[in-house]
């Protein structure tokens, strides 16, 4: 997908700060490998370096954009690679910590995805992931509805948004079955306070949006843009708007 940095990072405060929750969850320890799956723009990937001393981290993201600012953290301990999640699993390399924040979601079949990531963990290593959990919430809704109206839903060709998340009871169920101790597993809401529905409008354009425009012919593309803005003007017509974003944090060590 094309992710526009810039665009993301408009909420870089409201965005950031569940990554701070996750690293909570991290035990601190010196000389790990590590290994942040959909590092982005790198910044928060960097933030490990100071809380996990002596310890080499791999950030790897399959968007070209993203990486470019991820470049200005390159350092001796720190490095970044194009690739997606779904690629890097297919490797043999194996970590003391697989840490992942707001990327898993883009990925497929967790009741797969999730033992494999574990198989890629060390003897007494951790997994640490946070994934946004909202998608029932009206701001996804709309989008929904929206692609399944004509002219979109032609143009889709069948094609729909697959939301991947599961149940917080279904994550600690699948980190026992494959062995995991010290089990953590919650979803907390952030209560973000959004200007106005345009505010709300360009939070999802930097995510959600996203597929739903790539794959639409260039021609309508400004139209589901309109759509979408005006469904939200309608739905949001307060000042301010409050954003209840739910996030699923998962843990464990094996």
């Amino acid at each position: 997908m094309a992710w526009s940095p810039e665009v993301y990072d408009q909420f870089k405060e409201e965005r950031s700060a569940p990554f701070f929750d996750l690293l909570k969850l991290v035990e601190s320890k010196t000389g790990l490998s590590v290994i942040d799956l959909g590092c982005g723009t790198g910044e928060l990937t960097s933030r490990l370096l100071d809380y996990l001393e002596d310890s080499k981290v791999l950030g790897i993201d399959s968007s070209e954009e993203m990486l470019q600012k991820a470049a200005h953290f390159v350092t001796n301990r720190l490095h970044f690679e194009k690739r997606s999640i779904e690629e890097q699993l297919h490797l043999g390399d194996m970590y003391d910590l697989i840490i992942s924040n707001a990327a898993i979601q883009w990925c497929n079949n967790h009741k797969e995805l999730f033992p494999r990531m574990i198989k890629k963990i060390k003897p007494g290593g951790q997994l640490a992931v946070q994934i946004p959990s909202n998608h029932e919430y009206i701001v996804h809704q709309l989008l929904r509805k929206i692609a399944g109206t004509e002219p979109y839903k032609t143009a889709y060709h069948s094609w729909e948004r697959e939301y991947t998340v599961l149940n917080i009871e279904d994550y600690a169920r699948i980190l026992f079955e494959n062995k995991g101790e010290e089990i953590t597993v919650y979803e907390k809401v952030f209560p973000h306070v959004l200007e106005n529905a345009e505010a709300v409008y360009t939070w999802a354009s930097g995510t959600a949006m996203i597929p739903y425009i790539e794959n639409l012919g260039d021609e309508l593309k400004e139209q589901f843009k309109n759509d979408y803005k005006q469904q939200l003007q309608n739905t949001f017509p307060e000042s301010p708007v409050f954003y209840p974003f739910k996030r699923t944090f998962i843990s464990a060590k094996f």
